[in-house]
């Protein structure tokens, strides 16, 4: 097929509409330019619940093999069980998922050996460039003796690496909604928490890449209603829900409210600090609350600002050797796991903090959530750049007030701050505010967007 790769090969992976974008010849074509880029004899491939994944995922080891490469198929994971596979086999990895988008699309996010990131600096530019070019010219020489393809399963082994990153032993007998959103967790839940002492309620478990529940998307509220319904008719502890490729978790308590990502990441960088000896750097992004850098200090750590994208984290965390990393999207990332991004030990560091205690979530969470946030709000607006400019202007110079422009625009008092940013992909600006107390903080806001909405 003529595919515009402009529109589907992203910052950080390839991704759109099956097969009106991309199809399985032009999959074939990526895994021939992934192994030509990445020079290795070896590559792993793994794949979602999507129905167009598993000839996707094929094509693309084809595309491998054709060149000489062994490839290690893996079949049906989660994302975070491809980089367990990239990290624990040392070898680079393709895993097949559009993440949370609907049922036509897919995507493909690639990684080097050791589950380091394939982003448009490392490597992506330069697979494009292959696909473009053999578009044109036709396809690379096989090589004289194809690779082989492996069938290998590494859903235990994933499971058993995991559960050894946290210390399960003492926990006491909890009760735990689990909302698959009928993606991959699913697949690796079951496994992971089996023999633990958890009475698991399963919620869309059935691997089903057309999301005929909800869209496997826990961060909009409007897709974790029924966990939260169920966790109150249930009684449950606690209740989790993943998205479509199980890589990220939300989390929310025994009364059904959610727990907000920033305070499950000051949670686990508090216990991730502990576990390293009471110092480490934890990396959080410029969106997450004030609450992460005064835990990751108060429990001995160097806390480190970044930008938002996991490109930026994962750069930052082998940079700095940093023990663990957060996002206000709920990825969390860890150096126990190649500095990739996983909720499922997010999850069990959860399950591990609370089952450790006799109190109820909601009490446990409550000194890592200390101040009132907006939420990230969108608004459509016609230039971006001016809208930036006009409230950079708005609060320069003013006593007290800081500015910085590390990603987007944020401005920073003793008592509130916001960022505004602007989407890569929508004419979209994004605010995200927060206060230390629930007047300050929509008054923070509704300045900010007025300003954004003039």
């Amino acid at each position: 097929m003529a595919a515009d790769l402009s529109q589907i090969v992203k910052a950080y992976d390839v991704r759109g509409v099956v097969p009106d974008q991309w199809d399985e010849t032009l999959a074939e074509q990526f895994g021939a330019a992934f192994a030509r880029v990445t020079g290795a004899d070896a590559i792993v491939v793994g794949h979602d619940m999507r129905p167009s994944s598993p000839g996707l995922s094929g094509a693309f080891a084809r595309g491998a093999a054709a060149l000489g490469v062994d490839v290690t198929e893996i079949g049906l994971c989660s994302t975070d069980q491809l980089y367990y596979a990239s990290g624990a086999l040392d070898l680079p990895g393709a895993m097949f998922t559009a993440s949370h988008n609907p049922a036509q699309y897919n995507g493909i996010k690639m990684c080097r050996a050791g589950a380091a990131p394939v982003g448009q600096d490392t490597g992506l530019a330069d697979i494009r460039a292959l696909v473009e070019r053999w578009a044109e010219e036709g396809a690379p020489e096989p090589a004289p003796t194809p690779g082989t393809l492996t069938r290998r399963d590494t859903l235990k082994d994933y499971a058993a690496h995991l559960r050894s990153l946290v210390d399960l032993s003492v926990i006491r007998p909890l009760k735990v909604v689990v909302d698959a959103g009928n993606g991959m967790g699913g697949h690796t839940v079951p496994t992971v928490f089996e023999g633990l002492p958890l009475t698991l309620v399963p919620m869309y478990f059935e691997l089903d890449g057309t999301f005929p529940n909800h869209e496997a998307n826990p961060l909009d509220p409007a897709n974790i209603v029924d966990l939260q319904q169920r966790v109150r008719e249930e009684g449950a502890d606690l209740g989790i829900a993943f998205d479509g490729d199980a890589d990220r978790c939300f989390v929310v308590d025994e009364n059904g409210d959610p727990v907000s990502p920033s305070a499950v990441t000051a949670l686990v960088a508090a216990r991730e600090l502990a576990k390293h000896g009471g110092s480490g750097t934890v990396i959080h992004n410029l969106i997450t609350s004030w609450t992460v850098p005064e835990v990751v200090r108060e429990n001995g750590g160097t806390p480190v600002r970044t930008r938002v994208g996991h490109s930026f984290i994962k750069e930052e965390m082998a940079k700095s050797g940093a023990i663990f990393g957060g996002e206000h999207s709920a990825h969390y990332y860890f150096r126990d796991f190649w500095n990739a991004d996983t909720g499922m030990l997010a999850a069990l560091h959860v399950l591990a903090a609370l089952g450790g205690q006799d109190g109820p979530l909601s009490a446990l969470v409550e000194q890592y959530d200390r101040y009132v946030g907006s939420g990230e709000i969108n608004s459509t607006v016609a230039d971006q750049q001016d809208r930036l400019a006009a409230i950079k202007a708005a609060y320069e110079g003013q006593d007290g007030v800081t500015l910085d422009e590390l990603d987007g625009l944020t401005i920073t008092t003793a008592d509130w701050w916001f960022n505004v940013r602007a989407s890569n992909t929508e004419p979209l600006l994004r605010l995200n505010a927060e206060a230390r107390d629930q007047q300050t903080m929509e008054k923070t806001r509704d300045a900010a967007l007025a300003i954004i909405r003039a």
